[in-house]
């Protein structure tokens, strides 16, 4: 009996084979992929004109500015339970 040696792929490409053989066999899955694309599209490019305006560019001029304004909204409600407690821990 001769046995036959023959190298499988590695792990990556058995698993990148995997997906695109899973891929191009879909019917459904197409269609469900393009809808998914084009609401991530809507979500992340349309709405982002509309309620995500520039704030930190519009009112500061310097990155410093920025940070620093950055700096004490992220900070403000801890100092604000220190203030509050008493520094009691």
């Amino acid at each position: 009996m001769i046995q036959e040696t023959m190298q499988q792929p590695n792990p990556a490409q058995r698993i990148y084979r995997f997906y695109m053989d899973g891929f191009r066999k879909m019917t459904v899955g197409k269609s469900l992929w393009k809808i998914i694309f084009i609401k991530l599209l809507i979500m992340f490019g349309v709405l982002k004109l509309f309620f995500f305006h520039d704030f930190l560019g519009t009112h500061f001029t310097t990155d410093t500015q920025r940070a620093d304004y950055v700096l004490s909204e992220l900070t403000r409600s801890v100092q604000a339970n220190i203030s509050t407690k008493g520094g009691e821990q």
